[in-house]
């Protein structure tokens, strides 16, 4: 008891309550842009990573079949063709290209390739937010959506001095955002779709 105020115990209960609410919130979050992600890779429109794990298979032979984790260099080896380079190619390319080279081996392969994990399309959070780190991220995510995931600003980020660092032709672009005037539905244009690498540094 302080000054005669006696805490009552649903105080305790609602402060518990709000962190797993906001738990809950957080893992549906990355569960729903993990979803989304492995259906664009299913769709066809997500491009292969460092990281990722896929199954490749050409139809009537067990032998031509595959499980391979993409290693840092996006170069993967299949039998009978030998290496090839992976990076930025979607499910489609890749099972083109790689029916393409196996047609001096085998007449009008049927080749597939399965996205078994998808672990590359990653971005980062760091900075003053509640939960920093790297997050899975879809072709929709926005910032406002990471930083989300992230937990949220915390009680001493500059809301309005925030920077998403992008690397676009081997060089890192700064791209101000102000959560503040987004957050009011003030110049929305701000709101950017992030890009698998971006790094959004909270201040």
């Amino acid at each position: 008891m302080i000054n005669g105020f006696k805490p009552h115990i649903g105080m305790h209960l609602d402060k518990e309550n709000q962190v797993k609410t906001k738990l809950i919130y957080t893992m549906f979050i990355l569960f729903f842009f993990t979803i989304c992600t492995i259906a664009q890779a299913a769709e066809g429109s997500y491009r292969i990573g460092p990281g990722d794990i896929l199954e490749i298979s050409v139809w009537k032979d067990e032998n031509l079949r595959r499980q391979i984790v993409v290693p840092p260099d996006c170069v993967i080896s299949f039998p009978l063709i030998g290496s090839i380079e992976v990076s930025g190619l979607t499910a489609p390319e890749l099972k083109n290209a790689i029916a393409e080279r196996l047609t001096e081996y085998i007449p009008d392969p049927t080749v597939t390739v399965l996205f078994l994990q998808v672990n590359s399309s990653k971005a980062y959070v760091i900075g003053k937010v509640n939960k920093p780190g790297e997050f899975p991220v879809s072709m929709d995510t926005n910032v406002m959506q990471l930083l989300s995931m992230a937990g949220g600003l915390n009680a001493f980020a500059s809301a309005d001095k925030i920077l998403i660092l992008r690397q676009q032709d081997k060089n890192t672009v700064e791209i101000p955002f102000n959560y503040k005037q987004v957050e009011k539905g003030d110049k929305l244009e701000q709101n950017i779709l992030i890009q698998r690498g971006d790094v959004v540094v909270v201040p």
